[in-house]
């Protein structure tokens, strides 16, 4: 009877021992819970791009996989990406498609530009559009076009290289040219795959004059190529400097986006640091 009595007292014992246990493991379960979402919540408020747009712009003869590059950073960083494909048969066609792109996008949107890109974003204007950034891009002033802003400045070698396409009516650089003329500064087996998928542009891309540019009433930034052969840099320079834009300069092709692409994040994380200020 007395060992009966001790089995149900050592039983009483174990159960009471690990009811607590239990407890404990669940208030600190808990606890640990709490602490991981606190600091999932803290890492997801320490994104830059948290509840931003940013919609990207090609330029002439490339598409928007031109910023394959620069996607993956941005998404990294929360900001939410639409890179728009437009069509380059003419600058009204762009500007129409670039703002469609635009209208599905809700809250604070930076349009970014690349090449005559920058063109596009200049006369595209919404509520929500709150920075510009132009990489290695065109930033015209109203009446101004792709051509006449060329003419201000000596020729660049990208000029002798422009011919027909294989569709009717639509130019590109000659694909022997390309990759010097465009995108020197990548390995030989990029730059074929960019000749490969070269886009042909309507002329008319290059000779409608601007409207009243974006840039007049909103804040921009400028990444210039120091080696570009498609725009010289000085014009470049002088784009950016006439819109006040905060500029940085990159030892980059024309084609910032594929062989600096940290460098266009970069000046994009500045515009979205610039316009929460």
């Amino acid at each position: 009877m007395m060992f009966e009595q001790n089995t149900i007292s050592t039983r009483r014992t174990f159960v009471k021992s690990v009811a607590a246990a239990a407890a404990t493991t669940a208030i600190l379960g808990q606890s640990s819970l709490s602490a991981y979402a606190a600091s999932s919540q803290e890492g997801h408020n320490h994104l830059s791009g948290a509840g931003i747009n940013v919609l990207l712009v090609h330029g002439a003869f490339v598409d928007a996989s031109s910023w394959s590059k620069v996607i993956p950073l941005l998404q990294g960083q929360g900001y939410h990406v639409l890179a728009v494909q437009n069509p380059n048969t003419s600058l009204q066609d762009d500007i129409a498609t670039t703002s469609q792109a635009l209208a599905s996008l809700s809250g604070p949107t930076i349009l970014v530009g690349h090449s005559y890109g920058g063109f596009v974003i200049s006369n595209v204007a919404a509520s929500n559009v709150v920075g510009l950034v132009y990489a290695s891009a065109y930033a015209p002033d109203a009446g101004e076009t792709v051509q006449s802003i060329n003419d201000k400045f000596p020729a660049t070698p990208v000029g002798k290289d422009l011919t027909s396409s294989y569709r009717s009516g639509f130019i590109w650089i000659d694909p022997q040219a390309f990759p010097q003329d465009f995108v020197q500064d990548v390995e030989n087996r990029e730059a074929r795959a960019l000749v490969a998928a070269e886009k042909p542009l309507a002329p008319v891309c290059f000779g409608t004059p601007s409207g009243t540019p974006t840039w007049k009433t909103v804040p921009s930034w400028y990444l210039v190529s120091q080696h570009d052969r498609v725009i010289n840099p000085d014009a470049e320079r002088f784009m950016a400097k006439r819109m006040g834009a905060t500029t940085h300069e990159a030892a980059s092709s024309h084609a910032s986006p594929v062989s600096h692409p940290k460098d266009v994040f970069d000046l994009i994380v500045a515009a979205s640091d610039g316009i929460r200020k």
